[in-house]
């Protein structure tokens, strides 16, 4: 099994990539969250000055925040800084979007977006349409060299659903998913299952796992504090998630700490202001920190929700992934606690003795 880790993009996010890298990891991807971070691809771009084998990757450009001319060129030019490190991931948007108070573009916008980009990484001429017209489009001297078209950039979708897993199986790209332990031996089932029905063979699946969590020590005191600092993002994001559908308190008549939770926080987020733009407030912080509002977050239920055990619970877990199919995982590190790295590299080397 492979690992990397996942960040929040930053400026000098380089520095835990070159650790990273040091580590002997395999891949660093970065969130391209327009709202809330700097510019991925300038985050990539110091990322790839400063290392020489670490893969790096987009995790994941979204099809209506950028034209695909713009997105092949960014990719073709840290490609130039990386050549042949570089790795295309696209989805449909989530945190990219609801930023905006926006919902999920849809699987054809998608698609056609991918196959676009991809052919204009491969040199091809493109039939584009833009501002209410049809035009061909093209880089028009690769051959100079200032950006690399010539290194191959694979494809990645992070899919959850089943019509995003199929087209996954039908573009052949490798499939990125992001999940705690429980359900995420489930959803690649689902994934290979959809690969199959392609027709395509199974070897050839290529599926990575993204999450959240953090490696305990047995001692309470320091396990919550680990708990709310590397890996409570995660579980203040489902809330997020669900606070912008329609989720009515009559759906949330169970007595789980999730509902009881739930319910408080609902509470809080009607309170948000403007009325007409609560997602503003509901995703400051969003898969980076806890707010202060955030009260029902507790060590509790981070625990029950993001891939957070000792080192001896992981190490099963992440070998029970490799067993299932998974090629590769990644621990997205919580700025202010990047140092945990070296948690995760001790546990990671236990999965894959030298």
């Amino acid at each position: 099994m492979k690992f990397g880790i996942v960040l929040a993009s930053e400026v000098d996010s380089w520095r835990w990539v070159v650790r990273t890298e040091e580590l002997g990891f395999s891949s660093a991807w970065f969130y391209d969250t327009q709202m809330l971070n700097p510019d991925v691809f300038v985050c990539m771009a110091l990322a790839a000055d400063r290392t020489e084998r670490i893969r790096l990757g987009t995790g994941v450009v979204v099809p209506s925040n950028r034209i695909e001319p713009v997105t092949a060129n960014a990719l073709a030019s840290v490609n130039k800084l990386a050549p042949g490190r570089i790795d295309f991931g696209v989805g449909t948007g989530f945190t990219a979007r609801r930023t905006m108070g926006l919902k999920a573009i849809t699987l054809a916008r998608t698609r056609i977006y991918i196959e676009r980009v991809s052919a204009l990484l491969r040199g091809e001429t493109v039939t584009w349409d833009f501002e209410n017209k049809t035009r061909k489009i093209r880089f028009l001297n690769p051959d100079t060299g200032l950006i690399n078209i010539e290194d191959d950039i694979p494809l990645w979708l992070s899919a959850f659903g089943p019509k995003s897993m199929r087209l996954t199986a039908e573009l052949g790209a490798g499939w990125l998913n992001f999940s705690a332990m429980k359900g995420a031996i489930e959803r690649l089932e689902q994934m290979q299952h959809c690969w199959q029905e392609s027709e395509r063979d199974p070897l050839d699946l290529h599926a990575q796992l993204f999450f959240i969590g953090a490696v305990l020590t047995g001692d309470k005191a320091t396990d919550d504090t680990r708990l709310m600092a590397q890996a409570a993002p995660a579980t203040a994001t489902m809330f997020h998630a669900w606070a912008d559908s329609p989720v009515r308190k009559a759906d949330l008549d169970g007595k789980s700490a999730t509902d009881t939770a739930m319910r408080d926080y609902l509470k809080v987020h009607h309170s948000y202001e403007p009325a007409d733009a609560r997602y503003l407030s509901n995703h400051r912080g969003h898969l980076m920190f806890v707010r202060p509002d955030e009260t029902h977050v507790t060590p509790e239920l981070v625990r029950n929700t993001t891939f957070s055990g000792t080192e001896e619970e992981l190490v099963s877990n992440l070998k029970a992934l490799s067993d299932a199919g998974y090629e590769q995982v990644n621990v997205q590190l919580m700025r202010g606690h990047e140092h945990a790295i070296e948690d995760w590299a001790r546990v990671f080397e236990q999965v894959n003795p030298k």
